[in-house]
């Protein structure tokens, strides 16, 4: 048996209950941190960025400013990635875990404090970017280290439920940030909410940041990392390695990923908040109820996505990515439809909706990619595949979303375009193979290179179709 096959430690004890524990609670804590401040920022965005920062512009160019900041920060995640993947598979995945930390919540917490245009000018604005580009990079060298921290600590017949914990930190930092904003709307209604109702969930990162790096301390480096530093024959720049070899699978990732964050990116994003709080809109509902309706589906987010995760280690990852593309592009269809109806009945029902969807195509991605790369290229592989689909997909998507907007007057538009991400990470899931068990030692690579595409034969000793 594997030291790595995901029932022993390095050493051949016996992993502890106790210690599984730990890490799930660990990387749950730490992720739902991170996305807590970057999901502050896009509602905050979509509901204040525009008159506080870039009024001059008028309303409508204003709000699509505001957007473009959100999009931005995704166009230095792939940086984020460089550096975390080179450096993750190179001195370990635990020290860039508590970097990214540390670099989103000080970034977070100085946005919190930034004067408004009115005060400074010109400068507001470009102060928001710059740290929203540190938020960028933090995020592109998050995600890829929690989920090699939970997978490959995980048995083997488990890593989809230990790969859920990641991705359950997502919709539970959406709800978070979701609800902070929503108590905040209600303590300062009206204008007094652009005043400093705004600042304090900014500025509470600072304290859950301390709580997240004091839960993180606290784990252990990846067993497979301990192996991999044991060995002689470490690539010396393994994004170099992960392009000349396996760039197929990083597009392809990467289209899978696009196709769930372009579609979640209608709330996380901030647009739907913009859309149905907006006074000279077709919907015009109160900020407050909007806010708790979208904490909502984060929780609903929360359980679908822990759900999927566990069904995976049941019928695999891909069939599970399957059945979610089909589930949210019938979600995709009801969406606005649901939402002009003007009630808070229809928009809870089409992001509940959404939600649910979006837990299928968002639950399985960290089991699944870890499984699909190679060791000695995985933090890279996965984290770069990561970066580049949300380039691909949410980057950019309410801005996209508002320019359709506008430039046709109906939300028509946007529901094509979401389908067609949902039809491309469709086909981009046929393309790749079914993974779920194979062995993730550093030892097992040749096989772990072998059968990763629908046209290549399967990895047979790994016992997958």
């Amino acid at each position: 048996m594997s030291s790595l096959d995901g029932h022993l430690t390095p050493s051949g004890t016996l992993t502890l209950t106790t210690d599984r524990r730990r890490l799930a609670i660990a990387t749950i804590i730490g992720t739902s941190v991170e996305w807590y401040d970057f999901f502050t920022y896009a509602a905050a965005a979509g509901l204040v960025f525009g008159k506080l920062f870039f009024e001059p512009a008028g309303p409508a160019v204003a709000t699509i400013l505001a957007f473009t900041t959100v999009g931005i920060s995704f166009l230095f995640r792939p940086l984020g990635a460089f550096l975390a993947g080179h450096f993750g598979d190179k001195i370990g995945r635990r020290p860039m875990l508590m970097l990214t930390l540390v670099l989103m919540g000080v970034g977070t917490t100085l946005i919190g404090l930034i004067p408004g245009y009115d005060t400074i000018g010109v400068s507001a604005p470009i102060i928001l970017i710059f740290l929203r580009i540190v938020q960028g990079v933090s995020a592109g060298g998050e995600w890829g280290g929690a989920v090699l921290m939970a997978v490959e600590h995980a048995p083997r017949d488990r890593r989809g439920v230990f790969g859920a914990m990641p991705q359950i930190g997502v919709p539970i930092g959406l709800l978070l940030s979701s609800g902070v904003l929503a108590v905040m709307s209600a303590i300062f209604p009206g204008d007094s909410f652009y005043g400093w109702g705004w600042r304090i969930p900014f500025l509470l990162s600072f304290l859950l940041i301390i709580v997240g790096y004091w839960v993180r301390r606290r784990i252990e480096e990846s067993p497979v990392f301990v192996e991999l530093a044991a060995r002689d024959d470490q690539p010396r720049v393994p994004v170099a390695r992960l392009f000349a070899r396996f760039t197929p699978l990083v597009l392809l990732a990467a289209l899978v990923f696009a196709g769930d964050n372009g579609v979640g990116y209608m709330t996380t994003g901030g647009f739907v908040q913009n859309y149905a709080t907006n006074p000279d809109g077709a919907v015009r509902l109160d900020r407050g109820p909007v806010l708790w309706i979208v904490a909502l589906s984060g929780a609903v987010w929360l359980v679908s996505a822990f759900f999927a995760g566990w069904l995976t280690d049941r019928i695999g990852r891909r069939t599970v990515y399957l059945i979610g593309w089909v589930i949210q592009a019938a979600a995709v269809i009801a969406l606005f439809p649901l939402v002009n109806l003007a009630s808070l009945a229809g928009l809870t029902i089409g992001l509940v909706f959404l939600s649910l969807a979006l837990g299928f195509t968002y639950g399985p991605q960290a089991a699944w990619y870890v499984e699909l790369f190679p060791a000695s290229i995985r933090y890279s592989g996965i984290s770069i595949s990561y970066a580049i689909g949300a380039i691909l997909g949410g980057a950019f998507a309410p801005l996209i979303a508002q320019a359709l907007l506008q430039a046709t007057g109906s939300t028509m538009a946007i529901t094509w375009y979401l389908l067609l991400l949902t039809a491309v990470a469709f086909v981009a899931t046929l393309l790749l193979r079914e993974r779920k068990g194979i062995n993730l030692s550093p030892a097992n690579e040749a096989e772990q290179e072998q059968g990763i595409y629908q046209w290549q034969k399967p990895a047979v000793q790994a016992g997958v179709k």
